[in-house]
């Protein structure tokens, strides 16, 4: 195992790194830690301390559920190890199972917190249009055997792109009474690299428990006819979880973007485009 890059030890203080971490989230009850199973948090924050005994637990942007995945999910934790950027990407790379990836960290001001300095958030949730199954697409993306009415679809994706009250958007245990969102995109289309496949991609400032699941999984039937066109502006009027369709599965989903206050300093690799 290589030695990671480490600063002069004089230097050595209390700093917050962020890092942008990607995962497959199949094998994990999500990213928050529990005590009995297994989740990407948990797994952060095993490396992190194996690396800085002293090193506070990882705080992530946005919650994401069992099976969810994410691609460029922020996580952020203090430590006093003198290492630079680089060697955090590198000691966590020699730490983190294959299926969990630290694609970039730098440092970030002690009081930043990737839930509170969030803009706004991206999400895609895969449809695999398919009578029979796909072993390299079937494990991240929906397969619906059914014939699906995309304009349908697109109409009813359209209707609720705005602030609204998204009260019946949500899982029956997410506890906030605050619900009202604002959904900058909510698109869905034919997937650019495979036509078999559908893209829905919803953006917006927040998103509630099981809310884009609930989206996806409404359009869906929507498309079959399983629901009436308009389901999802009813239930913005309503607030009732009735009027919308089933919830989609876990593993069509994933965390795509999260746009930060600040990317930090001294990043690596130093690349903008992220």
């Amino acid at each position: 195992m290589t030695e990671p890059e480490s600063q002069d030890p004089k230097e050595a203080a209390w700093r917050r790194v962020l890092l942008l971490v990607s995962y497959d989230g199949r094998n994990y009850s999500g990213i928050a830690r529990q005590d009995n199973a297994p989740t990407v948090g948990g797994v952060l924050d095993a490396a992190v301390r194996e690396i800085d005994p002293e090193g506070s637990f990882t705080t992530a942007s946005s919650r994401t559920d069992r099976g969810v995945h994410a691609v460029r999910q922020p996580v952020s934790f203090t430590t006093k190890k003198p290492l630079t950027a680089r060697g955090w990407v590198l000691a966590l790379g020699q730490r983190l199972p294959p299926d969990i990836s630290a694609m970039r960290a730098s440092f970030v001001p002690l009081d930043f917190d990737p839930r509170r300095d969030a803009i706004w958030k991206r999400y895609e949730y895969r449809i695999f249009r398919s009578p029979v199954e796909d072993p390299f697409l079937s494990p991240f993306a929906w397969r619906v055997g059914d014939e699906l009415d995309l304009s349908l679809m697109k109409r009813e994706a359209e209707s609720i792109v705005g602030q609204h009250d998204f009260a019946a958007f949500r899982h029956v245990d997410d506890p906030r009474t605050e619900t009202i969102r604002r959904l900058d995109i909510v698109r869905i289309e034919p997937d650019e690299t495979d036509t078999r496949c559908l893209t829905l991609t919803v953006q917006g400032n927040r998103f509630m428990y099981n809310m884009v699941r609930i989206i996806a999984g409404t359009l869906v039937d929507v498309g079959r006819g399983r629901k009436k066109p308009g389901a999802a502006l009813r239930a913005v009027l309503s607030g009732d979880r009735r009027d919308l369709g089933m919830t989609a599965p876990a593993h069509g989903l994933r965390l795509m973007h999260v746009e930060l206050t600040t990317w930090g300093q001294e990043a690596w690799p130093p690349s903008s485009n992220w």
